[in-house]
């Protein structure tokens, strides 16, 4: 049986209970904080305990190229692929900044870049290939090729959880991604590319519509092999960050850790990671409502309430890492708010 089908942790009833009592009590109107009391709840019985925070958080960046550049379809070179990891690990990248901001871990791993061998240090470097395959022509991985990105992520989450990890963020870095998650989301949606494909990095109309007729070749040319199988649409059309934040997900919910995800990409690995195993959604925490085109509709589909909608369209598990400041005062209000009977407020209404 393949390891991402095994059961996830079941989340805390008791904790849940403990934290929506507290919640009753606290010197506020009864759910006048809503999506903040709603998250801290949550998190509350996704940790077990009555006193939910996110003090040590993880946040890795899985890399990799894509071979569908080939079609034209990005208004960046492939090398900032490469060029970014650099950024990363040297501090200058909007997610290393919200990774200081917050005390955050910052993992960056490279699944499979295009070029030279290299030595950058804080880069974890595992080249499975050299970015993937161009799915215009043939499957973007080897079915085997796919097991070892998810593999990534779940090593991955298995160095957070080690490490006392409080919640796990998944970024992605790889021109050409946004092609490359939105043919995953046509098959796992049976869709068509052009309900659900956007501009990515800023592409021009003329190029949108290249984009477009490029994915919708590329599932009719894929449709026999794919049928209605999750593992194998992200085998034939997926990146290798893509699988590997699958498998980041997936293994984070086995462990019991809870997941905020990102914008777009991320969440097309976190369909993937629900339609493989359904349990890995109680889990997820939805970081915010990207400006990419198909978003909304994903995150309808895992019945998805974004904390913010700032309309990003970055990537690097930015939206997800803006969100944390709000997850961390919506711990801090669970906490730190008087009770009725500590602030010696009469009644239970305020």
């Amino acid at each position: 049986m393949s390891w991402w089908l095994s059961a996830c942790k079941v989340p805390s009833e008791n904790a849940k209970q403990q934290a929506e009592a507290r919640q009753l009590q606290l010197t506020k109107p009864t759910g006048s904080l809503s999506e903040l009391e709603r998250t801290a709840v949550l998190l509350a019985t996704l940790q077990d305990t009555a006193q939910p925070s996110i003090e040590r958080p993880w946040i890795c960046i899985f890399a990799g190229d894509h071979g569908v550049m080939e079609e034209n379809i990005s208004a960046y070179p492939q090398a900032v692929t490469r060029q970014m990891l650099q950024n990363f690990t040297s501090g200058g990248a909007c997610i290393s900044v919200i990774a200081k901001e917050y005390n955050a871990n910052l993992q960056v791993i490279d699944c499979g870049s295009v070029g030279e061998a290299y030595d950058y240090a804080g880069v974890e470097r595992h080249c499975i290939m050299q970015g993937t395959a161009n799915f215009a022509h043939q499957a973007a991985m080897t079915e085997e090729q796919c097991e070892q990105a998810m593999q990534l992520g779940y090593l991955s989450a298995e160095k957070a959880f080690a490490t006392q990890a409080s919640i796990y963020v998944a970024g992605e870095m790889g021109i050409g991604n946004t092609c490359s998650a939105s043919a995953v989301a046509c098959f796992l949606l049976n869709e068509s590319a052009e309900k659900l494909t956007g501009v990515g990095t800023g592409i021009r109309a003329e190029q949108l519509a290249h984009k477009k007729h490029v994915i919708d070749q590329a599932l009719a040319l894929h449709q026999e092999y794919v049928q209605q199988d999750a593992f194998k649409a992200l085998a034939a059309v997926g990146g290798l960050e893509i699988a590997a934040m699958t498998g980041a997900y997936i293994r984070c919910a086995q462990l019991g850790l809870p997941i905020v995800v990102d914008g777009f990409i991320s969440t097309v690995s976190a369909l993937v990671a629900v339609r493989l195993n359904p349990q890995v959604r109680e889990w997820m925490l939805f970081g915010h409502q990207s400006a990419e085109y198909g978003h909304r509709r994903l995150l309808e589909e895992l019945q998805a309430e974004p904390l913010l909608k700032l309309n990003l369209r970055l990537g690097e598990g930015s939206g997800a890492g803006a969100a944390l400041g709000l997850i961390k005062l919506a711990c801090s209000l669970h906490n730190n708010m008087a009770t009725f009977a500590e602030a010696a407020v009469i009644g239970d209404k305020v």
